[in-house]
């Protein structure tokens, strides 16, 4: 097909042209005279939406000669793939561009050997009493032939569920026709031999509130866009969602806000929100829609592991789950655990689950177009469609649900790595948690506190964004409070972040305060001995240092560490802990010389016990340079501290905060050693990247201003004055 305008040859030529396959058939039959149309177009959807993919596939099939022939409209159920072939389909028709199109539902291994057939039969007069043999005529009769009069055919492969059921059914690369398939698949044996690949995406916004906006005028109704739009941005842009839930809001007379409300509702299922009656000759709900894709995924190799995998990604971020999370212990055992019987399971696949095989199933699942697996964007590998998330959630029984919840979330902790040196990897496993505790909050306080909760917080404030991290740590005592009790450990915990952020938020009074009345709390549920209240002790001494009582600290942490040195011995990283919070107390209480030399000891030690690039010797390294430059060797301190930050910066990665500190005081003894404008100028970067990283009113960044000014103001006077 060309989309010339030759018209086709008269009935009488017709049967000249093919009378050498009529005779294989008896009894003769009649060819139809062109255009003739084999098998049945669907029809129009109600307010079908002319996409950009509308003139992508119509440029793309209507190219002449033989380089591409063929196009495979791949993507995930819904999004419409069929309502454009029949739209193209009509649109050859209408323009005279096709003499002979077939349409054929191939949705199974014999659909396409039948529509064939129908069509040996139709076309060619071939006997119906034998379809495989009409069926291969009619695929011959495409084969282009010098003698013959030229047709111009467009055969559609609807709904191909398997490459498979294609294999020897494929029409023949053609200069007269063209071939057009419809599927859910993306698998290579899809394309090739003159077969191109047309990814058919999502609505635009603007596509979606046109079609809400067509479909309730049909019907007298109207509504905001902005209510459109967020019911779109709900629905994920999906158009087969959108039908039904257009059809939905008819049939029950709900305003888009009412639908929003009840999609909301956890305690609604999507086949909850669905209408009676489907439109459009829709044969399947939204709630059904991606069933046969995940029958189909899990019998993919490795056979049964798509589906628990698929339910994995259900509780975590539509829009990027790092692929560390997928492959994790925690992951390989729930896809172990709930491995799906099926025939084509493989005996040796039958054993513990292994990093390929979870690779192997996000790539099943990615072959039907379930999820994305790309890598294009390192820490946002696997990204699922919001409305699939939703229907795996939904098939859960609560048990299964809650379950799985807790899972995923050991998959976070597991990944999330104990120093985070990649911002944009914290930053897409806090997206996890977030949507994690979205789509199952009650399930991660049974029968306690999740560590990912903990995790997510830390995690904000560690980067910077302190008051996130206090808001967050307020929203989970909330919820611990009302799930666990006032006095259960892990609501005492969280209370104690609470605290502990609102100090490096700048209020070291109130933290201190609030640890007081916690701790208070903690004896009342625990031993005095106990490790936890142990810890708040030293929390508490440090935010009393904090709000001015530095001796205060300092002698709280010696009969800490009297008490605790003789239970854990003298390098257990507690131990190595409050050594390090004594010294510092030690230093601000004005022994900075006394500081600078246990702070000696305590590098070497943490080097001997945890190694040279454990990040308890590099904080014990930076203490040690830091009171060496208080006791008056800034000269000394500024060439150690630039070797440290190196180290740091190997280690810790570049934006954390420990290398920011680093930075902050080397350039403080750069300055006290004399050179005042090279430390404005290591303020001055040092600042932007602040900035860039840190909430704007960080207490570190604040500080960091008043730095760069004084070192500023040095530099000048000592350029004015000639020092």
């Amino acid at each position: 097909m060309t989309g010339d305008t030759y018209t086709g040859p008269a009935a009488g030529q017709y049967g000249n042209h093919n009378q050498q396959y009529n005779t294989f058939y008896s009894p003769p039959r009649t060819p139809a005279q062109w255009p003739h149309q084999v098998g049945v177009i669907p029809g129009r959807a109600q307010s079908f939406q002319h996409r950009a993919e509308v003139g992508r596939l119509r440029q793309a099939l209507a190219g002449g000669g033989t380089a591409v022939v063929g196009q495979v409209l791949a993507g995930m159920g819904g999004v419409g793939k069929t309502q454009l072939a029949a739209d193209y389909a009509r649109h050859a028709q209408e323009t005279g561009a096709a003499d002979v199109l077939v349409w054929i539902t191939a949705d199974n291994s014999t659909a396409a050997a039948s529509g064939y057939g129908q069509a040996g039969v139709e076309v060619l007069g071939a006997d119906p009493a034998d379809p495989q043999a009409a069926a291969r005529a009619f695929l011959a009769w495409l084969e282009p032939k010098a003698a013959a009069e030229p047709c111009r055919w467009l055969i559609v492969l609807d709904d191909v569920a398997d490459p498979a059921d294609l294999a020897g059914w494929w029409p023949p690369a053609s200069p007269h026709g063209r071939t057009l398939v419809t599927t859910r698949r993306r698998d290579a044996a899809l394309t090739g031999n003159s077969r191109r690949l047309i990814e058919v995406g999502l609505f635009t916004q603007a596509e979606a509130v046109a079609y809400l906006t067509d479909v309730l005028a049909a019907h007298d109704r109207t509504e905001p866009d902005d209510q459109l739009g967020a019911l779109a941005a709900d629905l994920g842009y999906l158009p087969l969602a959108l039908s039904q839930a257009a059809a939905y809001l008819v049939d029950v007379h709900l305003t888009c806000a009412e639908y929003r409300d009840l999609l909301a509702d956890r305690a609604t299922t999507l086949a909850d929100a669905a209408p009676d009656a489907l439109p459009d000759d829709q044969t399947v709900t939204l709630a059904a829609a991606w069933s046969l894709s995940i029958d189909r995924a899990d019998t993919l190799r490795p056979a049964g592991l798509a589906r628990p995998m698929l339910q994995l990604t259900a509780f975590l971020d539509a829009n990027g789950i790092p692929e560390t999370v997928l492959t994790s212990n925690p992951a390989l055992a729930h896809l172990t655990a709930h491995r799906t019987p099926t025939d084509n399971s493989n005996p040796r696949e039958n054993g513990p689950a292994r990093d390929r095989d979870a690779v192997g199933a996000l790539r099943a699942l990615h072959r039907l177009h379930l999820i994305e697996h790309t890598h294009d964007t390192p820490h946002q590998m696997v990204r699922v469609h919001q409305l699939v998330q939703r229907t795996v959630r939904d098939a859960l029984t609560p048990g299964q649900h809650d379950q799985t919840a807790r899972i995923a979330a050991d998959a976070l902790v597991a990944a999330w790595p104990e120093v985070e040196r990649d911002t944009a990897l914290a930053q897409a496993l806090r997206a996890n948690a977030d949507a994690l505790t979205h789509h199952a909050a009650d399930a991660l306080y049974q029968p306690c506190a999740h560590h990912v909760l903990l995790r997510a917080g830390t995690s904000l404030g560690d980067t910077g964004h302190v008051a996130a991290a206090i808001t967050h740590f307020q929203h989970i005592h909330t919820a611990a409070h009302n799930h666990l009790g006032s006095e259960h450990p892990d609501t005492l915990a969280i209370r104690a972040h609470v605290a502990d952020w609102m100090g490096e938020a700048g209020d070291a009074t109130s933290a201190a305060a609030a640890f007081e009345k916690i701790l208070a709390d903690w004896l009342r549920v625990l031993d005095p001995e106990h490790p936890e209240v142990l810890g708040f002790r030293a929390t508490l001494a440090r935010w009393r240092g904090e709000a001015g009582d530095a001796k205060g600290a300092a002698a709280a942490l010696e009969e800490l560490l009297a008490d605790r040195i003789q239970v854990l011995g003298p390098d257990h990283r507690d131990i190595l802990t409050i050594r390090n919070n004594l010294y510092r107390w030690r230093g601000k209480a004005g022994h900075a010389d006394r500081a600078a030399a246990d702070f000696e000891s305590l590098a070497t030690d943490c080097i001997r016990v945890l190694g040279p690039k454990d990040p308890y010797t590099l904080a014990a390294r930076y203490n040690h340079y830091q009171w060496r430059g208080e006791a008056g060797d800034a000269e000394g301190a500024a060439a150690a501290l630039e070797e440290l930050l190196a180290d740091r910066i190997q280690v810790l990665g570049p934006d954390h905060r420990g290398a920011l500190t680093t930075r902050h005081t080397l350039a403080t003894m750069r300055g006290r050693a004399g050179d005042a404008g090279r430390a404005a100028a290591d303020f001055a970067e040092l600042l932007e990247d602040r900035q860039r990283i840190q909430d704007p009113d960080h207490p570190e960044t604040l500080a960091t201003q008043n730095a760069l000014a004084y070192w500023q103001r040095r530099a000048y006077e000592m350029g004015s004055s000639g020092g």
